[in-house]
């Protein structure tokens, strides 16, 4: 029996309304069109001052820690944070200081970001993949950068911005589906008299 994606969404916006949150919101709806999902959305706007000045795990308050937990055993991570000085803001940071450096193994990461002009364009691919790479993540192929001009208010307003979020979907979906077959897809039952399916020999490669 097939089971949701567990989906943990972290937004580094420490504002409400927020371009970011948006941002986050639109990327768990696109994914549960193509995929069944649980998401779960971490804002710092609403934890960021209970750990702010908290420096060892055992000393957090325990909304805190269990938010720390839900990163840990999520299926897929999204996270998105404002671009400040040119990265992502200190409390994202500092939240990912108390996550354990082996909890992200091997796990599927969706990176966005929205700054305030392209110059920060790189920040995904600078800042948010070497971070996620510390923890030996699998950061997802494409990332998801916006800007302040995307948006009306705090809304998406540009058809670019829709393309780009649906690429990165339909670039993430078959990944998941790969990693997670149980949680993408309700496996379908054998023929009695299928023949079994040999896996291949693996392959020496030349050194």
């Amino acid at each position: 029996m097939s089971r949701k994606l567990k989906v943990v969404a972290v937004s580094g916006s420490l504002q409400r309304p927020s371009r970011t949150l948006v941002l986050v919101d639109q990327l768990l709806a696109a994914l549960g069109e193509q995929i069944a999902i649980e998401s779960r959305v971490i804002s710092l706007g609403d934890i960021g001052p209970q750990f702010a000045g908290v420096l060892y795990r055992n000393q957090l308050p325990a909304a805190v820690e269990e938010s720390i937990a839900a990163i840990e055993s999520a299926d897929l991570l999204l996270v998105a944070s404002p671009v400040y000085r040119g990265s992502y803001t200190g409390l994202f940071k500092h939240l990912f200081d108390f996550v354990h450096h082996e909890a992200l193994t091997d796990k599927p990461v969706l990176l966005a970001a929205t700054g305030g002009s392209d110059r920060h364009a790189l920040v995904i691919d600078h800042q948010l993949r070497p971070l996620f790479s510390f923890f030996q993540a699998l950061t997802l192929p494409i990332g998801v950068y916006a800007v302040e001009k995307d948006f009306e208010g705090y809304e998406i307003a540009s058809p670019a911005l829709r393309d780009r979020i649906a690429l990165a979907v339909a670039r993430a979906v078959p990944q998941l589906r790969d990693a997670l077959p149980a949680a993408a897809s309700t496996p379908q039952p054998t023929p009695a008299n299928a023949p079994a399916v040999r896996k291949p020999a693996p392959v020496a490669l030349a050194a």
